[in-house]
């Protein structure tokens, strides 16, 4: 495992300055800018002793290849990677669980939005496949504007076994697919329940499809045969939560 990481993005920065900020080792400052929100992390990362550095934005743009880094980045110790056992830890602690579970989303760009949706959503953990999917690169940190920090991320070795254990312990497993007949508003979607979102373009692998309960789609109008996984997974996670509320 890399012994530190650049962080970037004034979203993610607040994030985990607020709650992570032992592990961040150092903060570089755009110079010469001094909007309230720069401002507010750069008194952050002092008041948790933190040593900040102001510095010109070639500097800025070197250490994230170029990315936009909305003129702070941050010298950070590794994430903990969460595992099966922290996923136990939270359906202990969860009296009706709603879990995300990606099946092999490779783009952190994506997986950065899918963990916005859940924080947004309510979501409790977001499950993926510890080979073959985007981890919490500092690009998907900075698209999660934050929520990477307080969404715990469970990489799982096999992620049918996984599924097959949430069904053992009461957790309904809705498929996303497009062959199926049944649209996401057909079903009821108010108890524990693990919502499988595909691969960006390929869909779910056909052990994750088939150790489904249930398979639903979205309604497609028009010429487009599917939506971004991102985009997708903030539809089904919001009509989850609007059938709860209900």
């Amino acid at each position: 495992m890399a012994q530190q990481e650049w962080l970037y993005g004034l979203h993610a920065m607040q994030a985990v300055l607020e709650n992570e900020p032992e592990r961040v080792l150092e903060v570089m400052v755009l110079k010469g800018r001094n909007d309230d929100r720069l401002v507010n992390v750069v008194n952050q990362a002092r008041k948790n002793g933190i040593s900040v550095q102001f510095c010109a934005r070639k500097t800025l743009d070197d250490k994230v290849n170029g990315e936009q880094h909305q003129g702070v980045v941050a010298r950070a110790k590794p994430a903990r990677a969460l595992t099966e056992n922290d996923l136990d830890r939270i359906l202990e602690n969860t009296n009706q669980p709603l879990l995300l579970v990606l099946d092999g989303v490779t783009d952190p760009h994506n997986l950065g939005a899918c963990l916005r949706n859940a924080d947004g959503a309510g979501v409790d953990a977001v499950i993926v496949p510890k080979d073959k999917s985007a981890g919490l690169t500092a690009t998907a940190r900075k698209v999660a504007c934050g929520a990477a920090e307080v969404v715990p991320l469970i990489q799982v070795t096999n992620l049918a076994r996984t599924l097959k254990e949430l069904q053992n312990q009461g957790v309904w497993i809705i498929g996303t697919a497009g062959e199926t007949d049944k649209t996401l508003y057909d079903v009821s979607l108010t108890g524990p329940i693990a919502l499988v979102m595909g691969a960006e373009g390929k869909g779910m692998r056909r052990l994750t499809k088939e150790t489904c309960d249930e398979l639903v789609k979205l309604p497609m109008a028009g010429s487009v045969t599917s939506l971004n996984v991102s985009v997708a997974t903030g539809i089904c996670l919001y009509e989850i939560v609007r059938q709860r509320l209900g």
